[in-house]
């Protein structure tokens, strides 16, 4: 990894644009004759091919744009981003990206293009011929002729238009207004938005719908103060309680859908600093961003060639969703965003500090979450309110019991074994040779001591869930009235057991519970029927997890305890404690 990538040390302005671009030089050998198209894998999104072009080619303008417009200067990605917006807007041209429909991919990309039009035009803008700049406004303003789903990708248009403003050109000031008065509609509280109608609070709102209005804070403000005001409160806002998704070493809780944008989990707070607000005080913001960056470096994210992966903690397709393209992960890029602070901003001298002391709860109740810090590790309590809707393992990005900072998260590989659907975090009943999990929550409510949940993973069976943080970890308490006998298994984290590097893994169950460790940390899970027909310990069980299933660690085990579900009601108490070394 060393071969490619220069983030050891960083600190100084000089430093973070080595790192920058020590991860997009390796893209320069895969850009076509015409620059436009960025061929990355062989793998597929549900999007056609030159839209697959088109993201390939413009997500990494997300660290160029910020790396010029702050005094970067790289003449072999000046000269491919001029030549590639040319040719790809060019209808007469080979490598041009396509014509745009309903709902299309295209839309996504266009905002990255239009960063560049605000915040690089030297570069991006300027050197382009009549004809070129007349070919890409017109292509930019397809947006404004179709409709775009109902979420964070309204604010793409927001951007567009903006865009072409900022640079003389015509642009849709109705469709501006129509989607600004639109985003209200998700606004909640305390700084929370929901990504449209889907209702979702995940990293969205933070790279996403924050992101994005603190951009247009930055360029809207002399001419719209009031608004630039607001969205830079709720910005604020929203950070207090989005700093307990990072831990002290500036992991992040890897929660929702998209994790393979990686990095970008950050981003939020270079957005504050382009904005110039300050929810924390700048050496705070500097070290969990560069505490972050570092850590994701020191992960295997990229291939042998120097290429970011579809994956997470390493590669891994079986995470994905159907929108992954292999130039999907550049999406990481948009943290680098402080890259266009000036040379003189206190950000390149301040000394890293540590998170901001607190209290170790913070209750989410507009971003449906209950989250706790502990040593090392940062744990989100969940009551899994969010139905799947086809973007693949919504169950296991949304509804599980706990997400962790250092023990990741599981996804399924199948419904017929427990070691294929790697229930981590979950309550799984065992019936007639299936696995069933939380899929569909009736009824939930964030507390100021937990999670309560209502759901049904059965016909014939519901359970009412409370999970309690403790100084430990937590306990999990399930009122079960079920009309069928069948197996439960209530499943810890799952703790890494080793692969290229031994790390000195150890599991053991009995009749009390389980418990599985490494070098670096631990889980142990005990649990016992408290009411119901036959009260007992529950019986301890390791499950050895399928490879690739857990997001961080290529091959792990989860400490589980079975119980027997009898006809009739039970309670049942899980105690589930975690530890990092």
């Amino acid at each position: 990894m060393e071969k490619f990538f220069a983030f050891e040390g960083v600190g100084t302005k000089k430093e973070f644009q080595e790192g920058m671009l020590s991860i997009l030089e390796p893209l320069k050998a895969y850009y076509s004759e015409g620059r436009a198209r960025l061929t990355l894998g062989r793998t597929m999104a549900h999007y056609d091919i030159d839209a697959t072009f088109m993201e390939a080619f413009s997500r990494p303008l997300w660290g160029l744009v910020p790396y010029w417009a702050g005094g970067g200067r790289d003449s072999g990605f000046e000269e491919i981003y001029r030549r590639g917006l040319s040719a790809g807007t060019d209808a007469a041209n080979p490598e041009y990206w396509g014509e745009c429909k309903d709902f299309d991919q295209r839309f996504v990309e266009m905002a990255a293009i239009s960063y560049g039009l605000m915040f690089a035009p030297k570069v991006l803008w300027e050197p382009l011929s009549d004809r070129e700049k007349d070919n890409l406004c017109g292509y930019l303003n397809k947006i404004n002729a179709h409709p775009l789903p109902v979420c964070n990708w309204i604010l793409f248009a927001v951007l567009v238009n903006i865009a072409l403003k900022s640079v003389g050109r015509e642009y849709n000031a109705a469709v501006l207004q129509e989607y600004l008065k639109g985003l209200e509609t998700f606004y909640l509280g305390e700084g929370w938005y929901q990504d449209g109608d889907s209702g979702q609070k995940d990293y969205y709102i933070s790279f996403a719908i924050h992101f994005y209005c603190l951009i247009y804070a930055r360029v809207m403000e002399a001419e719209e103060p009031e608004r630039a005001a607001l969205y830079k409160a709720r910005a604020c806002e929203f950070a207090k309680q989005f700093i307990y998704w990072f831990d002290e070493d500036g992991d992040a809780v890897p929660f929702g859908r998209s994790l393979t944008y990686r990095f970008s989990q950050v981003s939020f707070f270079s957005a504050c600093l382009i904005a110039g607000i300050e929810p924390f005080p700048i050496p705070v913001m500097k070290g969990l961003i560069a505490r972050h960056l570092r850590s994701w470096m020191q992960r295997p994210i990229f291939d042998r060639n120097g290429i970011l992966t579809i994956g997470y903690g390493y590669p891994n397709l079986t995470m994905a969703e159907r929108y992954n393209a292999p130039g999907s992960p550049y999406w990481a890029m948009k943290t680098f965003g402080f890259l266009m602070l000036p040379d003189d901003h206190p950000f390149w001298t301040a000394e890293e500090a540590p998170l901001p002391k607190g209290k170790a709860d913070c209750p989410m109740k507009y971003a449906d979450m209950y989250v706790r810090r502990y040593a090392r590790h940062v744990t989100a309590f969940t009551p899994g309110v969010y139905s799947p809707y086809g973007h693949g393992h919504i169950v296991e990005k949304y509804g599980k019991f706990a997400y962790d900072s250092k023990f990741g998260v599981s996804i399924a590989k199948s419904c017929y074994e427990l070691h294929e659907n790697v229930p981590d975090s979950m309550l799984a009943f065992v019936i007639n040779g299936y696995v069933y999990v939380r899929r569909i929550c009736e009824k939930s409510e964030i507390t100021e001591s937990g999670v309560y949940s209502k759901w049904v993973p059965f016909a014939g069976i519901s359970v009412e869930t409370t999970l309690t943080p403790t100084e430990s970890g937590h306990i999990r308490e399930h009122r079960i009235i079920s009309e069928i006998d069948c197996e439960a298994y209530d499943c810890g984290f799952a703790v890494n057991r080793g692969d290229f590097v031994p790390v000195g893994f150890y599991a053991e169950e009995n009749e009390k519970g389980s418990c599985a460790g490494n070098d670096t940390s631990l889980c142990r899970v005990s649990g016992e029927e408290i009411a119901g027909k036959e009260r007992k310990v529950a019986v301890g069980h390791i499950i050895f997890a399928d490879p690739n299933t857990n997001l961080l660690y290529t091959k792990t085990a989860i400490p589980s305890v079975q119980y027997q579900i009898h006809k009739g009601e039970q309670l049942l108490r899980t105690v589930v404690e975690a530890d990092i070394f």
